[in-house]
C-alpha cells in the first residue's frame, strides 16, 4: 500500500467514511513535530527521540532546502517514522511528498491550490492546509482538505523570525467548527498551554519548543502528559 501503511499495522492514514474529527485521523494528529535543520546533532536522531517519547506525527519542513535536499532528508527520517508507525507529512512540496510516499502533504495559501493538488495527488495522500480563518477553513474542506493546521494559537516566531499574532483557542474552535475537519493547533505551544489546545478537540503541532530543546524527547513527554 502506498505511504508505507500496510494492512494489519496499527494505523491506516485514511479515515473511514463519516470518521469523527475527534477520532481516527484526529488521533494520529495528537502531537505533530515539525522539523527544522539541526546544527549540533543529526536530525534523524532528534526525530527518533521524539518518536520514542510518543510523537504521533512528523512533518518534514525546511523552507531553505532544495528539492533534492528535502527529499534526501526525508529518506533519512523514513526508517524511524515507519518503525514507530507515525504519520508522515511533507510541508509545502507535493512532489517530494509523492516521491517519499508520505501520508500527507501540508499546504498553505501560497502553495498549489488544494483542488489542483487533489487532481494530481495519489488517492491515498491526505492534504493538510494552514488557515486561521473560519471561512477559509470551510472552503478548504470543500476543496478536498483532509485536516487543518490552525494558528498561531499563542503566537510564534518560527516563521522567518517574525512574530505571528496569537489567535487564541476561541478562534481555533470556530475554524474547526466551520470546517468540520480534524485539526492541529500550532504556534507557541508548550507543556504549560497544550491542554488548552487539546480541550478544543484539536491536536498540537510544535516546532521550536521541541526542535531547539536540549532533550526533545523529554519535551514531547511533558506535552503529552499535560494534554492527556
Amino acid at each position: 500500500m502506498p505511504g508505507g501503511w500496510k494492512p494489519g499495522t496499527t494505523r491506516d492514514p485514511t479515515p473511514e467514511a463519516g470518521d469523527d474529527p475527534g477520532s481516527g485521523l484526529q488521533a494520529r494528529l495528537r502531537l505533530m513535530v515539525l522539523t527544522e535543520p539541526q546544527r549540533v546533532r543529526p536530525l534523524a536522531q532528534v526525530v527518533e527521540e521524539c518518536l520514542i517519547a510518543g510523537a504521533t506525527a512528523i512533518q518534514l519542513r525546511d523552507k531553505t532546502a532544495t528539492t533534492r535536499e528535502l527529499y534526501e532528508r526525508g529518506l533519512e527520517l523514513l526508517p524511524a517514522i515507519r518503525r514507530h508507525g507515525a504519520f508522515f507529512v511533507v510541508n509545502d512540496r507535493l512532489d517530494v511528498a509523492v516521491a517519499l510516499e508520505a501520508d500527507a502533504v501540508h499546504l498553505g495559501p501560497e502553495d498549489i491550490p488544494i483542488a489542483a493538488a487533489r487532481k494530481i495527488a495519489p488517492a491515498h495522500l491526505l492534504i493538510g492546509y494552514s488557515t486561521d480563518d473560519p471561512e477559509r477553513g470551510r472552503r478548504a474542506a470543500a476543496a478536498g482538505a483532509s485536516y487543518l493546521g490552525i494558528g498561531a494559537v499563542f503566537g510564534s516566531r518560527s516563521k522567518e523570525g517574525l512574530a505571528d499574532q496569537a489567535i487564541g483557542t476561541d478562534r481555533l474552535r470556530r475554524v474547526m467548527r466551520a470546517s468540520g475537519l480534524a485539526a492541529v493547533g500550532i504556534g507557541g505551544i508548550t507543556s504549560e498551554n497544550a491542554g488548552e489546545v487539546t480541550a478544543t478537540g484539536a491536536g498540537v503541532a510544535v516546532l521550536g519548543t521541541v526542535m531547539r530543546a536540549a532533550e526533545p524527547g523529554d519535551v514531547v513527554r511533558q506535552i503529552l502528559l499535560a494534554s492527556a
